[in-house]
């Protein structure tokens, strides 16, 4: 993600600090009213040292990007096909539905008869980052929501909503 974010950065001939405005600016309605903190130009250059990202931030760079989560999936293709990202327009954002990807894993995992930690060894992850979930305010890595949703074997989309606050 961060080396087409990049490309798309060079095509442009932005800065880092322009693509964070550019990035910021798609939802200008809802940030004029939450008078939120927006995203820099660290928060996405350092995206490739981490090799990773919040999947809330990674939302806002693939809303810019105009692609789905899964361009970015390494490995075989999922059975279910990747489906594009709502479009929220400039007075909302997208957001990852942390409690439903929870509820999903959770119902997928005892279908199964696995344990959390079974669950978490097979997606890299440690117990409490899965069951965490359930209660998440913010974030988890993009890495491992992606490898969640795969595991789930459903498109990212279905636990992507529109958020207007």
């Amino acid at each position: 993600m961060y080396h087409a974010m990049d490309a798309a950065r060079t095509r442009k001939g932005l800065t880092w600090r322009q693509v964070a405005h550019e990035i910021w600016d798609q939802s200008a309605a809802l940030n004029a009213r939450r008078q939120d903190h927006p995203i820099s130009a660290s928060t996405l250059t350092n995206i490739l040292k981490r090799r990773d990202c919040t999947c809330q931030h990674a939302l806002f760079i693939l809303r810019w990007l105009k692609v789905p989560p899964e361009t970015f999936v390494l490995g075989p293709p999922s059975a279910h096909r990747s489906s594009p990202l709502p479009e929220p327009g400039p007075e909302r954002r997208l957001r990852w539905d942390l409690k439903e990807l929870y509820a999903a894993a959770n119902a997928q995992r005892s279908r199964r008869g696995l344990t959390w930690r079974a669950l978490a060894a097979e997606l890299r992850c440690t117990p409490s980052q899965l069951t965490g979930l359930r209660n998440a305010r913010f974030a988890i890595g993009m890495r491992l929501a992606m490898r969640l949703v795969r595991w789930l074997d459903q498109p990212a989309s279905a636990f992507v909503y529109v958020a207007s606050w």
